[in-house]
């Protein structure tokens, strides 16, 4: 009777578990674009393309999850041996691509700081002004979306190509933190004082981070799930021997 309730409990929980698999593939694959997106806003900042296989290997991750779902729910229904055990070897490959994304994480996540240093001093250089220029775009999309100005500062904008030619004593726009300022380095208090290089280097972490904690969030789920599937597999293998014994002992 209580292995009855065993196997009923970890149905339960596996069925529930499923269905909270197909949402966790939508999560992943979210969280998976939203790193690609991102990075197309910061590439120019970061120009290490590796750092998009974590997000690669969470897309992955995701449509395998969808799958597992619909295996594990019609196995755990069914009370199938072949689809439980398909379920588990499936949820175990996940499981350990997903601890391969915390890992890749983590490296690439310590590599972000020297790659934005190596390439930050050249994006401002090649800075011209225009719509047309990709490295222009670039830096005025973060200057408004991270609230800031320079590398360190305002002030380094001085020792750009852009400010030598203009010659009018000015930041680009985007460093204004006011309405109607021009950018003039006359009033400084109408600037963004915090400098890009941190902000982008913490934006880029915190990215990374969000893909590890999700990875390591569902990893866990995973792990319960496989739980619950060796729990029925090794109930059910073991119920014939124990219908055997019981009807020998009613015949005897």
């Amino acid at each position: 009777m209580m292995g009855q309730c065993g196997i009923t409990s970890s149905k339960t929980v596996l069925v529930f578990l499923n269905l909270i698999f197909w949402a966790a593939a939508g999560i992943l694959c979210y969280v998976g674009a939203y790193v690609f997106i991102t990075y197309d806003d910061y590439d120019h900042f970061f120009q290490d393309v590796y750092t998009l296989i974590p997000a690669v290997i969470i897309i992955a991750a995701g449509a395998l999850l969808f799958l597992i779902g619909l295996i594990g729910c019609c196995a755990t229904v069914r009370e199938s041996h072949c689809g439980l055990t398909t379920f588990v070897v499936v949820l175990l490959l996940v499981f350990m691509t997903e601890v391969a994304v915390v890992v890749l994480g983590y490296i690439y996540r310590a590599k972000v700081e020297d790659e934005v240093n190596r390439s930050i001093i050249k994006v401002y250089d090649e800075y011209n002004g225009t719509n047309s220029n990709a490295q222009s775009r670039a830096i005025d999309y973060v200057q408004r979306q991270l609230q800031c100005c320079g590398i360190h500062n305002f002030s380094d904008w001085q020792h750009t190509h852009w400010y030598d030619k203009s010659k009018n004593n000015s930041v680009p726009i985007s460093c204004c933190k006011t309405a109607g300022c021009t950018g003039s380095l006359s009033h400084p208090e109408d600037l963004y004082q915090e400098g890009c290089e941190a902000l982008v280097v913490k934006k880029l972490q915190e990215i990374m981070m969000y893909v590890i904690w999700t990875a390591l969030t569902f990893a866990a789920m995973q792990m319960l799930g496989m739980l619950c599937a060796c729990v029925v597999l090794c109930r059910r293998s073991r119920a014939p021997t124990y219908e055997l014994l019981i009807n020998g002992g009613t015949q005897a």
